[in-house]
C-alpha cells in the first residue's frame, strides 16, 4: 500500500527531513534529476524540453531539472513565471546555478511539436486558490502544446489541482505522467484528480523514514495488488463445500429478481462453498433459475419486507455464515424495524446493501443493535440519504465523509464510485483504482455486495472482505474491459471477470 498524504501532512514531513538530517537541498536535486529522467523517457528521438517554473519550490524542481538536461547537451526552453531575483532559498540557490551552467531562464516563443516534453513545474501542494495572471497563462499554453501532440510532465501534482480534495481548479494542468515526491497526495488518487494526473509515478527522494513519526491522523492508502492478494489465501486440498460457508442473500422482488441472482452469482465467484437466496415466493424461481447452484428459501408474506417476516429471516439465517441484505427488496415503513430485529439477533457478519441503506436513513440507530460485524456499500446517493447531505456534497467530500461514518458507527464502509473508499473503523481510509466507466451500468453494485459476503463467510475479516472485495471487483471490470470494451460492458461479464481474476492469482 501507498500512503497518501494532505498538504499539511507533506510540510510536517519535509520539516521534519531537515530535522532528521536531509536537507531540502539534497531533496530538491533528487527531486529535479528525477524529473529530467522522465522527460528523457517520454521524449522522442531529438524531442527538446520546454520547462515552465513557479516561484516556490515546485519551480526550483524544474530548474534543476533544466540544468540536468542542458547538461547533457539537450535542447532545453526554461521559462519563469516572476523575477528570478524573487526567488528564495533552495529555489534560488538553483536559478543561481542554473544562470551559471549558460542557460538563462527566458520567455519561451518556440512552438512545440510531437516528440517534445513539457515540464509543468509551477505549482506544488501549497495552491490555496485558481491560479491567476502569468501561471494560467502558462497553464493554458501547456494545454495547447499537450494539445499539438507533446507530452506533459508535471512535478509533484499537475499545478491548478487542489492537493487534498482532488478537485481541478480553473485553469488546472492535465499531465501525461505526474512524478510526486516521497508520497501520494491526497487530490492523486481520488477522482478527479487521479485523472489530471495521467500515469502516476510515487518517487522516493530520500526522505528520512523517521520522518514519517510527525505524521499523526488515521492515514489514507492507495491499494496495490499484492496487498490485496495476500489477504486471500490459497485453497487446501482437503477442504469442502462447508470450508469456504454459506452466504444467505435476502433479496429480490418482483420486477427486481435480477438483483438478488447477481449478489448470488457474485457470491458463487466469489467463492462462497454454499449460497441461498430468500425472497418472495414469486421472486424465487426468477432468481434460481439464473444457476443451477443457487438454493432457495420462500418468505411467504406478500408487499414489502417487514416484522411478519422476522421468525421466517432468522430461520434461514440459522447455520449461515454470513448474510448480504437489500439487493432488490421491496422496503416499506416497517422494514428499518426489521432490520434491527434481525440484525440484533444475527450472530454473522452482514452486508448491507441497496434498498435495505435505504430503509435505515434517518434510523440509524439500526446499526449500533448489530450482534455481528457490517459492511455497508452505499453509491454515492444512498450515501446522501444516509447522512442527510446532497450526492454532490458527497461526491465533494467523500474521504470525510467515509471516514467519519465508519468511525461515528462502528462499521466497515465502502463508498463506490470512481476510486471507491474503504472506510475501517478507526478511521483508516483506502483507496481502489481498479475498475473503469464500463462498470457504470445495472446490476454491478449487487456483484459487488455478494462477492463480499461471499469472502465474509470464508473467514475474511469485515475489513479485508471490504478491501478483498472492492479491488477484485474493479478488477474483474478490467477483465470484462478487455473482452467486451466499455459501452456493451455489463453486470454478468464482471461475475465472469472475478473467475478470471482468481485464475490469474492461481485462487
Amino acid at each position: 500500500m501507498k500512503r497518501a498524504l494532505t498538504a499539511v501532512e507533506m510540510r510536517a514531513v519535509d520539516a521534519a527531513s531537515a530535522e532528521h538530517g536531509m536537507p531540502g537541498s539534497v531533496l530538491m536535486e533528487n527531486a529535479g534529476e528525477a524529473l529530467a529522467q522522465a522527460a528523457l523517457a517520454e521524449a522522442g528521438e531529438g524531442g527538446r524540453f520546454f520547462i515552465l517554473c513557479g516561484m516556490g519550490n515546485n519551480g526550483g524542481d524544474g530548474l534543476v531539472a533544466a540544468r540536468k538536461l542542458a547538461g547533457l547537451g539537450r535542447t532545453v526552453f526554461c521559462e519563469l513565471t516572476g523575477d528570478g531575483a524573487a526567488l528564495k532559498g533552495d529555489a534560488a540557490r538553483n536559478f543561481e546555478a542554473l544562470q551559471a551552467s549558460g542557460l538563462v531562464p527566458a520567455p519561451i516563443t518556440s512552438a512545440v511539436v510531437p516528440g517534445d516534453v513539457v515540464i509543468d513545474a509551477l505549482l506544488g501542494t501549497g495552491l490555496s486558490r485558481a491560479p491567476a495572471g502569468l501561471v494560467a497563462d502558462a497553464i493554458g499554453r501547456i494545454a495547447a502544446w499537450r494539445a499539438a501532440g507533446a507530452k506533459v510532465v508535471s512535478a509533484d501534482l499537475p499545478s491548478g489541482l487542489d492537493s487534498d480534495a482532488g478537485t481541478p481548479l480553473t485553469p488546472c494542468v492535465t499531465a501525461d505522467v505526474t512524478l510526486t515526491f516521497g508520497f501520494a497526495k491526497r487530490g492523486q488518487v481520488i477522482e478527479p484528480g487521479a485523472s489530471r494526473c495521467g500515469r502516476l509515478e510515487i518517487i522516493d527522494i530520500g526522505i528520512p523514514r523517521a520522518a514519517q513519526s510527525v505524521l499523526r491522523e488515521p492515514p489514507l492508502f492507495l491499494l496495490e495488488e499484492s496487498d490485496v492478494r495476500a489477504r486471500v489465501p490459497k485453497r487446501g486440498a482437503d477442504s469442502h463445500k462447508g470450508t469456504y460457508g454459506h452466504v444467505l442473500i435476502v433479496g429480490g422482488s418482483r420486477g427486481k429478481t435480477g438483483a438478488a441472482a447477481l449478489a448470488a452469482m457474485g457470491a458463487l465467484r466469489g467463492g462462497a462453498g454454499l449460497v441461498t437466496v430468500a425472497t418472495r415466493p414469486e421472486a424465487l424461481v426468477p432468481i434460481m433459475q439464473h444457476a443451477p447452484e443457487i438454493m432457495g428459501v420462500e418468505l411467504v408474506n406478500d408487499g414489502p419486507l417487514g416484522l411478519r417476516d422476522l421468525n421466517a429471516l432468522l430461520e434461514a439465517a440459522e447455520g449461515k455464515s454470513a448474510v448480504v441484505i437489500g439487493p432488490g427488496i421491496a422496503r416499506g415503513v416497517e422494514t428499518h424495524r426489521l432490520l434491527a430485529d434481525f440484525l440484533a439477533e444475527l450472530s454473522c457478519p452482514a452486508v448491507i446493501d441497496a434498498d435495505a441503506l435505504n430503509a435505515i436513513a434517518g434510523h440509524l440507530e439500526v446499526l449500533g443493535q448489530a450482534k455481528g460485524g457490517l459492511v455497508l456499500t452505499p453509491h454515492p446517493g444512498e450515501m446522501s440519504r444516509l447522512v442527510g447531505l446532497t450526492t454532490a456534497e458527497v461526491q465533494q467530500n467523500r474521504v470525510s465523509i467515509a471516514r467519519s461514518f465508519a468511525k461515528d458507527h462502528g462499521v466497515v464502509l465502502v463508498l463506490k464510485g470512481a476510486r471507491t473508499l474503504i472506510s475501517r473503523k478507526d478511521g483508516t481510509v483506502f483507496v481502489n483504482a481498479t475498475g473503469n466507466a464500463g462498470m457504470a451500468t445495472g446490476g454491478t453494485g449487487d456483484v459487488l455486495s455478494g462477492l463480499i459476503g461471499a469472502l465474509l463467510a470464508q473467514g475474511l475479516s469485515t475489513e479485508d472482505s471490504a478491501v478483498v472485495g472492492a479491488w477484485v471487483h474493479g478488477a474483474a471490470g478490467d477483465v470484462a474491459r478487455e473482452a467486451r470494451g466499455e459501452m456493451g460492458l455489463i453486470a454478468s461479464d464482471v461475475v465472469a471477470g472475478i473467475g478470471e481474476l482468481w485464475k490469474r492469482w492461481g485462487r
